[in-house]
Parts: structure tokens; C-alpha cells; sequence
């Protein structure tokens, strides 16, 4: 049996950002409908806390496909030579449960985790929304202002990390590869100050956004913590802002910045306003007014994954792309 291996390099061209927003809108369908299954992700962390391994597998319902990201995450490796996120996606077909393909997962997880924020950011800022701060520049941060850009027009763009020559070397990623003019900022509130479209996409395990700093009407894309817990926006930010989530179990059970507020008791498990496939089913209202913070609280779902591996496998069959490799999977005729 072949089986497709898609490298690093293939994938962002395999997986256009504004192609992927909609397929992880349809993604994000599928899961409000019921017809995707997903069971929450199983996490090793190592002993010494420098690093963790998840498994994340799903069958996914539209298209039909089923699949699995096998991952580490290693947050230390920003600034280095290596990924924060290495590791693998298998891509099954439904029929025979034969196996597809074998694709990075580094970079499917950062564009997919982006076209999901813009997915949000489309259904929740304001319409005229377009200074966007951003709170972290690693893998997740140029990924992010792509899919802003695809979700409103950019006025401003304001990036802040606690290593200011890592915002600068952002900034020239940014100018080259988008042609967008990012400023640096010498702090978050800084950063924030009057933005009406905030990302969090740091690894920090601690609050780098407070409520206070928050102009109403904005929207925040709340990234980089997916354990519970860590958190990147403080129990004011929380607080103030209607929530939303990708999966309410997801978010009951891994999102520190819902979690930790609601153990100090700022906020029940009604505080989660809906999830975004039933904001695209038209099953649930979202943004009330412009006056309104909204937060959508990323934890990042298998299905998501699955999907963008499905839409990689049929541009690069289509396109010829990607080395088929002899695997296995076939009975033996003789056994």
C-alpha cells in the first residue's frame, strides 16, 4: 500500500489560509451537528515539566475522514533552531480504514490553529475592527496575522514579546513574507492600548493580558494556553468579555483561562456563551453590540486536524505533490 508523506515545506502551499478557514468552518459545523467524533486529548507531560506529548485522534464527518496528531510541545525551542510543536498527522479513509498519508504536524497545527482564530474573528469583531495586537511572536503569531488580515482590514498592527529583538525579527517576517507593517511595542498594555482585535499566542502559563486594558468593543483571539492549568488572560479579562469556545467539553475540562476563573468563583459554566459551529449553524446569537468584549477561548480539536490533513491529501493528489513511500496495510496472500 502507498501511503503519501507531506513534509514541512509542502504544507503552507498545500494548505492555503483562506482555503483552510473554510474548511475549519465546515470542521467547526460538523462537531455543533453531532456528526464528528473526538474524544478529549490524552497529554504525557515529562517528569521535569520541560515538554509534553499529546495524541489527538477524531473522525470527522464532513468530508469523511478519520485521523490522528501525534505531537510533543516543547516550549523551550522558541527562538532555536527547532518547532515548540513537532510531530505527525495520519489521515485514514472511512471505507477500509487504509492509511493515507503522513503529514507535519508543525506546520498544519500553525496554520489551522490561525484559520480557526480567523474563522472566529470574522464571526465575532466588529465590523470595522482592524488595529490588531498581538501578544507573543513565535510560530502562531505570523500564522495569526495572516488569518487577520483574511478577517478584517488591517489599519495597525502592534506585536509585543518579552524579548524585544524577537519582535523585531517578527517585524521583518512580516514585511517580507505579507508585506505588513508591524510596530513594536515596548509592553502589552502597550500593545493593547486602543486595538479592537487582540491575540494571545504566547507560551506563557500566566496571565499576559488583563482585563482592564481591554477598549470595549474588542475582540480576542485567547491562543497559546491549552492546559488547565495555564492561562494567558487575567479572571478580569475573563469577567467582562462574552465567551465562546470551539467545544464546550474542550473547554470545561482543558481551558485554564475559563477554569481558573471559575474556581475562584468570577464565573459558572454558563459564563460560555456558545461554540463557534453553532454561531455558523445560526443556532446561537453572537456579538450583541459593538459595545461588547468578546473572547474566543482557542483550546485547538483533533477534527481540525483531520480536516486541513484531508484538504493537504486532495491538493496534493491533485497537484502531484508529496513522495509516495510503500508501507504496508496489505494481507499477506500466503499468511
Amino acid at each position: 500500500m502507498q501511503v503519501l508523506i507531506v513534509n514541512q515545506t509542502e504544507v503552507p502551499r498545500l494548505l492555503p489560509m483562506r482555503a483552510c478557514m473554510e474548511a475549519m468552518a465546515e470542521a467547526l459545523r460538523s462537531v455543533s451537528r453531532g456528526e464528528s467524533v473526538l474524544p478529549l486529548r490524552q497529554v504525557i507531560m515529562l517528569p521535569d515539566q520541560a515538554g509534553a506529548f499529546g495524541s489527538m485522534p477524531a473522525y470527522l464527518g464532513s468530508p469523511p475522514a478519520i485521523g490522528v496528531k501525534s505531537i510533543t510541545v516543547f516550549p523551550g525551542n522558541h527562538g532555536t533552531e527547532l518547532d515548540s510543536h513537532q510531530g505527525a498527522v495520519l489521515l485514514f479513509e472511512t471505507k477500509r480504514g487504509s492509511l493515507l498519508a503522513v503529514m507535519d504536524a508543525s506546520s498544519i497545527t500553525a496554520v489551522r490553529t490561525a484559520a480557526v482564530s480567523g474563522v472566529a474573528t470574522r464571526l465575532l469583531a466588529r465590523a470595522d475592527a482592524g488595529d490588531l495586537a498581538l501578544l507573543g511572536t513565535g510560530v502562531q503569531a505570523l500564522t495569526h496575522l495572516e488569518a487577520m488580515s483574511h478577517a478584517r482590514p488591517l489599519r495597525r498592527v502592534r506585536a509585543w514579546s518579552r524579548r524585544p529583538e524577537h519582535v523585531r525579527a517578527f517585524a521583518q517576517r512580516a514585511e517580507r513574507s505579507l508585506g505588513l507593517k508591524v510596530e513594536a511595542a515596548p509592553s502589552a498594555r502597550e500593545a493593547v492600548r486602543g486595538a479592537d482585535l487582540v491575540c494571545t499566542v504566547t507560551s506563557s502559563r500566566e496571565p499576559v493580558l488583563e482585563g482592564e486594558w481591554l477598549s470595549p468593543g474588542t475582540h480576542v483571539n485567547a491562543v497559546g494556553a491549552s492546559l488547565a492549568t495555564a492561562r494567558e488572560l487575567d479572571t478580569a479579562a475573563v469577567v467582562r468579555a462574552s465567551l465562546f469556545v470551539d467545544r464546550r467539553e474542550s473547554a470545561l475540562n482543558e481551558a485554564g483561562d475559563f477554569l481558573i476563573p471559575r474556581r475562584e468563583g468570577a464565573i459558572d459554566d454558563g459564563h460560555i456563551r456558545a461554540e463557534l459551529g453553532e454561531l455558523l449553524l445560526g443556532s446561537r446569537p453572537g456579538r450583541q453590540s459593538d459595545s461588547e468584549i468578546t473572547v474566543f477561548k482557542s483550546l485547538g480539536l483533533a477534527v481540525e486536524d483531520v480536516a486541513s490533513a484531508r484538504l493537504i491529501y486532495d491538493n496534493a493528489v491533485e497537484a502531484g505533490a508529496g513522495t509516495r513511500v510503500e508501507l504496508g496495510g496489505a494481507r499477506d496472500a500466503g499468511a
